[in-house]
């Protein structure tokens, strides 16, 4: 806590007056009071304002400047007590709970019992004016993100926070014919919010209904056999029937896989992040039988307050407008997706960074998409993991170095004057690797494919292509080193092109497929990028999903907002560099993707 102290000449004057005495004339015929009960209380404010604990020095001086300008009218109280605005104001701070704050963090006055009369009624009235203020700046921040300092728990956690002016708040405030709403103003406004909103205050009254059984019926095993699909006819049907309470229709045989079972397969395995093929594979038989692949979870009482409060957090993270046009990954659900006016118009799967290489979270605006591009080795990779296998040869200088690791993954060595050099040329003894620059050229052993989505930023992450395909079928998908890898990356650049300028989807597949070298296509109007963490989401008809907290964003954040210490043993908290580089920022800290992991074979 800090204090500012203010005080002003006519303050050590005014502060002797008593309204319990008849009057202060100087003169027989002068006015029977100098100080009005109003401007009393607004001197006794003026007095107490260095008093009132905040938590930022930049409150602590805003508030104190507002109360410092002498004809300033009182916001909150009046001669008997709490004006209407005073009221209502109060009246809202009071409602904190129900948007994910604490109604308990904001000291509020107490004025039950008030004796207007009383020979302390102007210090009870000037506490009561400041307290409310306070509570109002402290509110306004709090509600656009201010109760943590994300970078404080995760160097990963680096959102653009939108904190309001506290100078701003208690002069607007102060002119707002509805001040309660103008506080309610600082709320997030996404519908996200307000769904998550509405699903607190039912958990915490007991309205809603039991949570799912995310765990399979204990009488119900689905052992290994073969994939079960559309028309096959096995004993196994029959269980499976069982365990996603799907029966036969009157007169079919249970033992034979029919539409109403795919489709009963298929809801199933969209509620547990599996590729909806509606067949019943190794994979979708360890979801069924509770084994850990799912990228869902399911909790409920205090644990699913905890988990709304921390995502009603984030949402304070974000601008109140996103954008008519933008771009959201959602990391917990290894999704992208883009919206026009709040609707999405376009979603696919991602990959995302692994526990100990996690994608971060910020937000950017994507400047230009590039096909066919090439891909800058980090000097991580070049040391750690190159770096090695050119000594395994071992010997002299031109015998003994295998370089073969570079022809394998089709890399080329570039020297100072920007000119190709054969790696067989060059004394590995002598030089460090990290001097030289190290590229994939495009084609289709190239490792970031053929497109990738570029928002400059600080992590040096980025969207795009790859060659590990295969990987886009597992529910839980954190395999990269940072970026985010984009199935089908060719619809998401038609949807992106075609907002901006117009393409069609045979244009942008001619840029990924035709020509050799790197094209860069410049965005008209750069589009946001919002990288997030959303492990609660409500669906269109209300219902809740909930997602593993894969990185241990939530917990770190529920620690934090109840003022307790991060625990111990969650995912990595540094933030690597690692990365997939890029030359115009080869002088920052690095921070993308290293595709090398599992295409390297050693």
């Amino acid at each position: 806590m800090t204090t500012f102290s203010l005080r002003s000449a006519a303050i050590g004057i005014a502060a002797v007056v008593s309204f319990a005495a008849p009057g202060f004339a100087a003169e027989p015929d002068g006015p029977a009071e100098l100080v009005t009960r109003s401007e009393a209380i607004r001197i006794s404010v003026q007095d107490q304002v260095g008093a009132v604990p905040m938590k930022d020095t930049a409150e602590q001086i805003a508030l104190a400047e507002y109360y410092s300008v002498p004809d300033r009218k009182l916001l909150w109280v009046g001669e008997n007590g709490l004006s209407a605005r005073g009221k209502a104001v109060v009246q809202e701070i009071a409602k904190a709970d129900d948007y994910g704050l604490r109604a308990s963090d904001y000291k509020l006055p107490n004025l039950a019992g008030f004796d207007a009369s009383g020979p302390d009624a102007v210090t009870k009235l000037a506490d009561a004016e400041l307290k409310i203020s306070a509570a109002v700046i402290e509110y306004a921040r709090d509600a656009r993100g201010g109760r943590i300092n994300p970078q404080s728990l995760s160097k990963n956690l680096d959102p653009s926070l939108y904190l309001p002016d506290p100078a701003e708040v208690i002069g607007f405030i102060a002119i707002r014919s509805d001040p309660a709403a103008y506080l309610r103003s600082f709320q997030p406004t996404h519908p996200q919010f307000e769904a998550l909103r509405k699903q607190l205050i039912a958990e915490r009254k007991g309205d809603t209904a039991p949570a799912p059984v995310a765990d399979k019926p204990e009488d119900v095993e689905i052992p290994a056999g073969p994939t079960l699909k559309l028309g096959v006819k096995h004993g196994q049907v029959a269980l499976l029937r069982k365990r996603l309470e799907t029966p036969a229709k009157e007169g079919a045989d249970e033992y034979v896989f029919d539409e109403d079972l795919r489709d009963a397969v298929i809801a199933f395995q969209r509620t547990q992040g599996g590729k909806p093929d509606g067949m019943v594979g190794s994979g979708t038989r360890r979801m069924l039988n509770g084994g850990e692949t799912s990228s869902t979870t399911v909790v409920s009482g205090q644990q699913k307050i905890d988990l709304l409060l921390v995502n009603m957090e984030r949402y304070r993270w974000l601008p109140h407008d996103l954008g008519a046009f933008y771009v959201d990954v959602n990391i917990p659900e290894f999704k992208v997706r883009v919206f026009k006016e709040d609707e999405p118009i376009h979603e696919t799967r991602v990959i995302v960074g692994k526990t100990h290489t996690q994608t971060p979270i910020f937000t950017d605006e994507m400047e230009e998409i590039v096909f066919r591009p090439n891909w800058y080795v980090p000097n991580s990779i070049k040391q750690n993991e190159i770096a090695p296998y050119l000594r395994r040869g071992g010997g002299f200088f031109s015998s003994g170095w295998d370089t073969s690791v570079l022809r394998r993954q089709g890399l080329r060595i570039r020297g100072a004057n920007g000119r190709d050099i054969d790696p067989d040329r060059i004394d590995w003894s002598r030089n460090d690797i990290r001097r030289y620059e190290l590229y994939q050229p495009p084609g289709p052993r190239n490792v970031l494919g053929l497109v990738k989505f570029r928002f400059p930023n600080t992590h040096d992450v980025y969207l795009h292509d790859t060659t590990q395909k295969n990987l886009f079928s597992n529910p839980v998908r954190a395999y990269s080193h940072g970026c985010v890898r984009v199935q089908n990356p060719d619809k998401l650049a038609t949807v992106l092109l075609g907002h901006d300028q117009d393409w069609s989807a045979a244009r942008v597949s001619s840029a990924m497929h035709n020509g050799a070298d790197a094209n860069k296509v410049f965005i008209k109007n750069r589009i946001p990028v919002y990288l997030t963490y959303f492990t609660a989401v409500a669906d269109e008809n209300g219902e809740l999903k909930q997602y593993k907290d894969l990185y241990g964003h939530d917990r770190r954040m529920i620690a934090a907002l109840n003022g307790r210490p991060i625990p111990a043993g969650l995912p990595d908290n540094v933030t690597a560099s690692s990365g997939g580089g890029e030359r115009r920022v080869s002088r920052r800290s690095r921070r993308g993707d290293n595709p090398f992991a599992g295409i390297f074979d050693f």
